[in-house]
């Protein structure tokens, strides 16, 4: 009996750890980390979350996250759109959850996520989310300056029943506070002027991997598509730049994605290159990073199972050719010191 009396205990402060653990808030930090999908369920009035004649602001949203261990959260959350083309071009704009109310005690710790949704409903909307997601999964192999991500496996409902829900890969971007707090950085909200006015070594690292990618959407100035990060405790020094919104890349090479006006490209696919000059000295150990990386970096497209055959191809064949240009002494003299940017 008294053996029976001990099994019995034992169960039951296993439940009671396990019903603790259950209830804890969850780890911003390992969030990131896990390469496995979430289910997304969001519940909000949808059609007043897209009405382009009220005020963008927070509204209340339901959310349930499925996790790959089968431990599921729900709790009231506030949700916005973000981004003005996508507003008016999409059927669902880039999201902002908010986690930071008492409504969402265990997901508080996510802060504010940015939520990158397809653009429409089809196949191919999904097939541009995971060539975004895999931009930043790229970026990340590269330098620990860079914002995670989380897959996505979301479910859109109608909170008044008047549309129709629909499922679709998307994914989350880290929050910033918390990308800079892993780099021993603070976000640095006001504006620098020009990237000469940032860590020299890491804007070299990111004006290539723009080139690399094919993107010209972003600047310094106005900190359009750039977040800057700066060393806590020493004000004097450089900020690093933190790029991040990469749709209109060419490796994802949306179709409504288009190269600037004043640029002479007619097609994002067309790579050109937007940083200042830099010596070779100075080019040869980024250059060298980035070739380092490329197996993993082939390796992280091959092996998607989410992405089709069709886009692998695409997508390796983009990098391909950058990969021939770094190759090349002669090609990186020409791309990023004689075709540089002079103001």
């Amino acid at each position: 009996m008294r053996k029976l009396h001990q099994l019995i205990a034992v169960v039951l402060l296993m439940n009671v750890n396990v019903s603790s653990a259950q209830q804890k808030p969850i780890d911003s930090v390992s969030f990131f980390l896990d390469e496995k999908p979430i289910e997304l369920v969001i519940s909000t009035d949808v059609r007043n979350l897209l009405n382009k004649r009220v005020k963008r602001e927070y509204q209340p949203a339901g959310v349930t996250m499925r996790f790959p261990d089968s431990t599921s959260i729900s709790e009231q959350v506030r949700i916005q759109t973000r981004g003005v083309y996508r507003l008016n071009n999409c059927y669902m704009p880039s999201l902002m959850l908010n986690f930071k109310n008492e409504s969402s005690p265990r997901l508080r710790p996510l802060q504010k996520l940015k939520l990158v949704c397809g653009c429409g409903t089809s196949s191919d909307d999904e097939q541009l989310i995971i060539k975004e997601y895999l931009t930043y999964k790229i970026y990340n192999l590269l330098t620990p300056m860079s914002f995670r991500v989380r897959m996505l496996r979301v479910t859109y409902e109608d909170s008044k029943g008047k549309k129709k829900p629909y499922t679709q890969y998307g994914f989350f971007i880290e929050d910033v506070d918390d990308m800079a707090r892993r780099n021993k950085c603070e976000e640095q909200d006001e504006e620098v002027g020009g990237s000469d006015k940032t860590s020299r070594q890491q804007m070299t690292l990111v004006n290539i991997f723009q080139y690399m990618i094919g993107n010209c959407d972003w600047s310094i100035p106005g900190l359009h598509n750039m977040k800057l990060i700066r060393p806590i405790g020493d004000p004097s020094a450089m900020p690093h730049a933190v790029p991040y919104d990469f749709d209109y890349c060419g490796l994802v090479n949306a179709p409504y994605a288009v190269p600037p006006e004043q640029l002479d490209i007619k097609s994002v696919t067309e790579r050109a290159y937007r940083g200042f000059p830099r010596s070779m000295e100075e080019l040869e150990p980024v250059i060298a990073l980035f070739k380092e990386q490329k197996d993993k970096t082939m390796a992280l497209i091959n092996n998607c199972q989410w992405l089709s055959n069709r886009y692998k191809k695409e997508m390796t064949g983009f990098l391909e050719d950058f990969y021939k240009t770094i190759d090349n002494k002669s090609r990186v003299k020409t791309a990023f010191i004689d075709n540089a940017r002079t103001m």
